[in-house]
């Protein structure tokens, strides 16, 4: 006879489903901002990066993303503290990224500017939050029995996903360090936007491996 609470069932189906939900946001967000704002800008175009759709007409789209994520990382509960720690600052860095906006792209103040900087910290951390649950949290495994063949599917993708987060992370970085003649060249492939794109992407499709939408246990 189990010895399972009669609710464990629908706990387990509760935390997939959340796990699920933070990984559609995640993909679906740069697809969403990049249509949404093409169908109702006056010069439709891919913006410089994710977080310049803040000075768009899908301004709450991106905040109420953000938002939602945020909320979604704070209710989650692993299986230790460490996974609670990381949701938790998750949802600190999301919500950080939402309510601190980049500068506007003219004629930005001084104070805007420090937002700024709160803001490019957040989504810093926020980024390497999700590659620390890719490469770290997700790959453990129950140490007293072996890994099941799904399992491991699973960990290569979480690897994949992590490394993914980090290489665009530190792309991103060195466009940024590119001086302006040669960064203005790039405008019209918009590599930050690109970068920060692959990066949300991992993070999503994480998830939905966690969720168990993707690779689940063979039953």
């Amino acid at each position: 006879m189990s010895t399972l609470p009669p609710n464990s069932h629908t706990l387990v189906i509760s935390y997939l489903f959340l796990r699920q939900a933070i990984g559609y946001l995640g993909i679906a967000l740069p697809f969403v901002l990049a249509v949404g704002g093409m169908l109702i800008e006056d010069e439709p175009a891919l913006q410089r990066s994710i977080s310049s759709y803040y000075y768009t007409g899908m301004r709450d789209v991106f905040v109420g993303t953000l938002c939602a994520v945020g909320v979604f990382m704070l209710s989650y509960r692993g299986h230790d503290r460490k996974d609670n720690i990381a949701g938790n600052l998750a949802c600190l860095f999301a919500v950080g990224v939402a309510l601190f906006p980049i500068a506007p792209p003219k004629d930005s103040l001084d104070w805007q500017r420090l937002i700024e900087i709160l803001h490019l910290t957040c989504a810093g951390a926020f980024f390497l939050t999700m590659a620390y649950f890719s490469l770290i949290l997700f790959t453990k495994t129950d140490s007293t029995k072996p890994p099941t063949r799904r399992k491991l599917q699973r960990n290569a993708i979480y690897k994949v996903c992590g490394y993914t987060i980090l290489l665009a992370l530190s792309l991103i970085a060195i466009v940024a360090m590119l001086p302006d003649s040669l960064m203005n060249s790039l405008d019209t492939l918009q590599p930050v936007f690109w970068l920060q794109s692959f990066a949300v992407w991992a993070f999503g499709l994480s998830w939905l491996t966690k969720g168990e939408a993707i690779l689940a246990d063979e039953v």
